[in-house]
């Protein structure tokens, strides 16, 4: 089966689950997705609007980190 790709679409918690390196990414912008329950329907883009947080340079650091996760 071909790994998935990411894409700002999927849940905050699919992604943390295949790409556990996001973390890092999430807790480095002070945004409190670890373990809250509403991150298996809040996206990227939902968290980004909901902390403040520049989703452009988000997804760019999320992407480095799924790099180098494999």
């Amino acid at each position: 089966m071909p790994k998935s790709r990411f894409h700002a679409d999927m849940s905050l918690e699919e992604m943390m689950r295949r790409w556990p390196e996001t973390i890092k990414v999430v807790m480095r912008h002070h945004m409190l997705c670890v373990g809250c329950p509403i991150t298996a329907f809040h996206t990227v883009t939902d968290a980004c609007a909901e902390h403040g947080v520049d989703e452009d340079r988000f997804v760019e650091e999320l992407m480095t980190a799924i790099a180098r996760y494999g």
